[in-house]
């Protein structure tokens, strides 16, 4: 994130369940501290979520499955261990299982785990749970398509780091409803493609919620929609591991096409939403953020997108006070836009990244645009390794002397460029934050250009690009508080007039009023 981090992959690539891997086996035992329902405070409730009420209410009073088992199912005995697997595996596909109350449990080996056929429904009756005992590693996994799991309790279990307890082969067609998917190690659940996860209980897990990931980037067609998603990375990853770019409530690499919208993304111990490398044409409403250690919002090195009608408040305490106290001066956001921006030559609902409507209140920092002059195709400070950008299909061409010269030296860059932030509404009041400076800083910049030896970008050219000539615009906000605008690197703060004034001309048609508070 920032100069110094950036994303790692969230799994480079996932071992196969019966492989012998090594990894964290940690979980919590306890729940994150969370709150019961979505905060208020006042003038930040204007455009807040509509879903929001419902979705707070996901961890707390999670939806019952049925009571009794629906005509033509298998019921799966809780006192019988193993059970599940077993009539799993005995049973034909489109086969829908029933799981009467209690602790359900696999055998008690490392990679025993319920291996669904084509079509396989697995529904809860109130106060099923499906627990790992700490053994465990997988609860569903194997690629068949279209399984649904619902109204059920999945818990214990101890993948590896960035594998999954939940989907864990990224199987694609799966429905994850109204269940709740806690204190397990990794990540709770694992993505395909045209995978719809609907009013769950993500909460506790050692890494992430959700890791969005598939090998061979296939994930089209997501679905995230009306989940709490809290407390999240209780192993601490980005301390075991610093700067790996691999915690959160959510992540996301190489999804083309999702909708995240109406969720409750709070108290994770990291960033509540981070998509990173080639995500595309992702369309993210009417979430509540809030009280995320990091950012709330992470769109890094990928395409296209639109945010708005989010409510967004009280996010990067932990790390924007940390990065201050180390007297690191970069602009951390809680909305942090880099190497991303809006693309025409790549399909999807925008051309561009569309941020409007939403309520930013008593963050550590607002929207940041940034952009890595050294990080591009075959560089070295390229982090996501053999990645290239999605419009050059051979890497090797992104080199020397052909990279200094069009299309090259254009399409051989994640740009930040075209993005839109308008009709926002940003609150500040250090008071609440608990903040002398660097909490109240919009920004766009990039750093001097130095390596390797062969870059096109040196010097200032890519901090002058992404400032004036990449068509970076906020305009029609409405802002209250003592904010502060920094340009082309972290040494130049202006004042308001002067953001508003040539060369930069930002904000034009913007509100303003000086005074701390809504």
């Amino acid at each position: 994130m920032g100069i110094k981090r950036h994303g790692a992959p969230a799994a480079a690539a996932l071992t196969l369940a019966l492989l012998v891997v090594t990894g964290c086996t940690g979980t919590s035992d306890t729940p994150a501290k969370s709150k019961g329902s979505p905060s208020g405070s006042g003038a930040a409730t204007v455009g807040a979520p509509a879903s929001v009420a419902t979705t707070a209410k996901v961890c707390a009073k999670p939806g019952p499955g049925p009571a009794k088992p629906p005509k033509g199912a298998v019921t799966v005995d809780p006192k019988v261990v193993n059970d599940l697997f077993t009539k799993t595996q005995k049973s034909p596909p489109n086969t829908t299982f029933w799981l009467k109350p209690g602790k359900h449990l696999l055998e008690k080996a490392q990679y025993a785990q319920v291996i669904p056929k084509k079509g396989d429904r697995y529904l809860g009756a109130p106060g099923a749970v499906l627990d790992g005992r700490k053994t465990n590693q997988y609860a569903f996994g194997g690629h068949a398509s279209d399984v649904t799991i619902s109204s059920l309790t999945v818990q214990g279990f101890v993948p590896p780091q960035d594998e999954g307890v939940v989907n864990h082969g990224s199987a694609d067609g799966w429905v994850i409803e109204h269940s709740t998917i806690q204190y397990n190690s990794g990540a709770g659940l694992m993505t395909g493609a045209r995978q719809q996860i609907r009013g769950n209980c993500l909460r506790g897990n050692g890494q992430y919620g959700i890791n969005g990931y598939k090998e061979g980037d296939s994930i089209r067609g997501l679905v995230v929609e009306g989940n709490e998603i809290v407390g999240n990375n209780t192993d601490d990853w980005e301390k075991r591991r610093p700067g790996c770019g691999c915690t959160g409530g959510m992540k996301f690499w190489a999804v083309n096409g999702a909708d995240i919208r109406g969720n409750w993304v709070h108290d994770n111990l990291g960033a509540g939403f981070w998509a990173d490398t080639n995500n595309n044409d992702f369309l993210i409403e009417n979430n509540l953020f809030e009280n995320n250690n990091g950012a709330a919002l992470i769109y890094e090195i990928s395409y296209n997108a639109i945010i708005r009608n989010n409510t967004i408040r009280r996010n990067n305490w932990v790390e924007g006070r940390r990065s201050a106290d180390r007297g690191d001066n970069f602009p951390f956001g809680t909305v942090y836009l880099s190497e991303a921006g809006g693309e025409p030559r790549i399909k999807a609902r925008t051309d561009k990244i569309d941020v409007y409507r939403n309520v930013l209140e008593n963050n550590w920092n607002g929207i940041t645009l940034w952009e890595s002059a050294d990080r591009f195709c075959n560089s070295p400070a390229n982090t996501s390794g053999s990645y290239c950008t999605l419009l050059v299909k051979d890497t090797a061409r992104c080199r020397k002397p052909a990279i200094a010269d069009p299309p090259l030296y254009d399409d051989c860059r994640w740009k930040t460029q075209r993005v839109d932030i308008h009709a926002n509404r940003f609150l500040l009041d250090k008071s609440v934050v608990k903040c002398e400076d660097k909490c109240d800083r919009m920004a766009v910049l990039a750093n001097y250009g130095t390596y390797p030896k062969w870059s096109p970008y040196k010097g200032l050219r890519v901090a002058q690009a992404i400032t004036r000539k990449q068509h970076n615009r906020w305009h029609d906000n409405t802002y209250r508080g003592p904010w502060t605008f920094v340009v082309q690197d972290p040494s130049q703060a202006l004042d308001r007039a002067q953001w508003q004034s040539t060369p930069y001309r930002q904000d034009a048609g913007s509100t303003f009023r000086s005074r701390d508070g809504g």
